[in-house]
């Protein structure tokens, strides 16, 4: 039978820099592939999937094991990883110890079995499956312009039920200056939000 495997660009062990887990230790996989492709994505070498860099569920968990031992949280991101059946992938992970968090648009059902935390960021133009607004932990909505203060409350409206879903508010890197204080200004106003930064890069954390 032919292993399982993945379209993975890469694989780094660093500091979580955006959203509820901001500031703790992961260890980040990226798949390739993403259904989207934002205008304003910083991960655009994500986007194209290429034949040699699939890689068996064994060599992902080797890498793992030979290299950093102490890791608990395994971030699973792209791209988009739901484009794939993460099932084998987590269960195994899972077996080892590790807590599994999930990053992705929505736009791909959701298999959340065995997954810890799923954060879920919405584009406008592919928005989320109505069935995974319910599994979510943390809704994360970038801004770029004011346009997307409402877009923002149009997502939060379809995870008011869900107990305990985070809601935050992200500049858009390359608008930070012009959009940080209208976020600033709308949290204040609107306190149910946070405000969520790319921290790993005013940190310069590699």
């Amino acid at each position: 039978m032919k292993e399982i495997s993945y379209p993975i660009k890469e694989f780094f062990y660093s500091i979580q820099g955006e959203g509820y887990y901001y500031g703790t230790a992961a260890y980040f996989i990226r798949f390739e592939g993403c259904n989207i492709r934002c205008s304003w994505c910083d991960t655009k070498e994500s986007w194209n999937i290429k034949k040699e860099n699939f890689i068996t569920i064994n060599q992902i968990l080797n890498n793992i094991n030979n290299n950093h031992h102490q890791i608990k949280t395994i971030v699973i991101t792209g791209g988009e990883p739901t484009m794939w059946n993460l099932h084998p992938l987590i269960k195994k992970l899972k077996k080892k110890g590790h807590r599994i968090h999930i990053e992705t648009s929505g736009s791909y059902p959701i298999k959340e079995k065995y997954v810890d935390w799923i954060t879920i960021s919405p584009k406008k133009i592919k928005l989320p499956l109505q069935e995974n607004y319910k599994k979510i932990n943390e809704l994360k909505i970038i801004i770029s312009d004011e346009n997307d203060f409402i877009f923002a409350e149009e997502q939060a409206y379809y995870v008011q039920s869900v107990t305990n879903c985070f809601l935050f508010l992200q500049p858009e890197w390359n608008s930070i200056f012009n959009v940080l204080p209208k976020i600033i200004s709308y949290v204040k106003k609107n306190p149910k939000w946070r405000i969520s930064f790319q921290m790993h890069k005013i940190l310069n954390v590699p």
